[in-house]
């Protein structure tokens, strides 16, 4: 009685924290201190740890006719469609009377693992450094993430989010980078601010002052508690686990669907096999919302199809709402499996010919059957993401 008496004092405190801690984001979802720079006003003052090891304030910059300030993340698939033209405008401008400073304004608490599904990376301080090296920026990149105070300072709405200083650092543009989220120039057809800083630099009038960002909302640490409660609902879904023979393995590999598939094969009794399967479950739950899916396939005992259930429910593996609406058009019920026979040449030869024989095995099937990636052994988290963005791509799918 005690015990369930401290456990509903603590489910109604948890409840409780994040009614009172989302009371305090606006119907806008902008939290207290949150503020709309109008054109004319002054840059809010900033001073930021940047990835280069040193601390940058606004007065670093002093002396430019121009000072462009953007917003930016790791995750977002809008800032990541302008990653080359961001270098591209920075090089452009280098030699003139300008700075570009990049800030990261999201906390990583403020998003929930499968808003990183557009990359490899989350939007911490340590990621910003390998992130940034990827994209070869040369410019300052900052991170606000620990306080925001400059993203509320500054009107941050989303990633990315751009505003442009004349010499005086009066505001002289406010908005999006340009009109495409997609990677290729072609599609860009309004490249706002570049139009804003050549005419600065030239001493001319902004020709628009004024648009609207597009991209990823700022993630405020304010959301926390939701993010919490999605985390917590994911270890609450269901596992089933199926048999399966040579044949099941074999139509799994076909994949004729549109899904990248990570096929892990996998035990109870292998050691390497129980410590990486955490990080199976955490790359399944990144990709969630991309065409992806984690399949498991135990070798465990027929008989022990039990305990290779409650191995998987104790590691939160269910499978999700979203992928499960994908199974049953398949006409299956699960992405869990125990191969049901004690012929792995058989398994081999359906799954994968070049399997040395240990487990762990792992291999990444692309829509039509043909695996893009295998390794044999603990896998490398950081590793699998890379390959797996290689097919999925930190892009929006850009329409025909």
């Amino acid at each position: 009685m005690r015990s369930l008496l401290a456990f509903a004092i603590i489910s109604a405190a948890s409840i409780t924290m994040a009614a009172s801690t989302d009371d305090l984001l606006d119907e806008n979802g902008n939290p207290a201190g949150f503020q709309t720079l109008a054109i004319g006003d002054p840059a809010p003052y900033f001073e930021l740890p940047g990835i280069d090891g040193k601390t940058h304030s606004l007065d670093d910059h002093a002396g430019t006719d121009v000072l462009m300030v953007l917003f930016t993340s790791n995750h977002c698939p809008t800032s990541h469609g302008i990653e080359v033209r961001l270098q591209n405008l920075y090089e452009d401008f280098r030699n003139e009377s300008f700075h570009l400073v990049a800030i990261n304004p999201n906390h990583p608490e403020g998003l929930s693992i499968d808003e990183l599904g557009f990359g490899e990376f989350n939007d911490s301080f340590e990621d910003m450094i390998p992130y940034a090296a990827k994209n070869g920026w040369t410019f300052p990149y900052l991170y606000d993430g620990e306080t925001q105070a400059v993203a509320r300072a500054y009107g941050c709405l989303a990633t990315p989010h751009v505003f442009i200083f004349d010499r005086d650092r009066k505001l002289r543009y406010a908005g999006r980078f340009d009109d495409s989220q997609f990677p290729d120039p072609s599609t860009v057809t309004s490249p706002d601010a570049h139009n804003a800083v050549t005419a600065l630099l030239a001493g001319e009038p902004v020709p628009v002052e004024l648009t609207r960002p597009f991209g990823c909302s700022t993630k405020w640490r304010e959301k926390r508690y939701r993010v919490r409660a999605k985390e917590t609902s994911w270890q609450e879904l269901p596992v089933v686990v199926e048999k399966i023979d040579a044949e099941g393995v074999s139509e799994l590999r076909r994949n004729n669907t549109e899904k990248l598939r990570l096929i892990n094969l996998w035990a109870t009794w292998c050691a390497p096999c129980v410590e990486e399967f955490p990080d199976l479950v955490e790359i399944s739950r990144q990709y969630d919302m991309r065409p992806f899916e984690l399949i498991t396939i135990s070798l465990d005992q027929p008989g022990h199809l039990p305990q290779a259930q409650r191995f998987l429910e104790r590691q939160g593996a269910g499978v999700s709402n979203r992928v499960m609406r994908t199974l049953k058009r398949e006409g299956r019920a699960t992405n869990h499996y125990l191969y049901n026979s004690a012929d792995h040449d058989a398994l081999a030869a359906a799954l994968d010919p070049e399997w040395p024989g240990p487990i762990p095995h792992t291999v990444l099937v692309a829509p039509g059957g043909e695996i893009v990636w295998r390794f044999n052994g603990q896998i490398d988290p950081m590793e699998a993401r890379e390959e797996i963005i290689k097919i999925l791509t930190p892009y929006w799918p850009q329409r025909n």
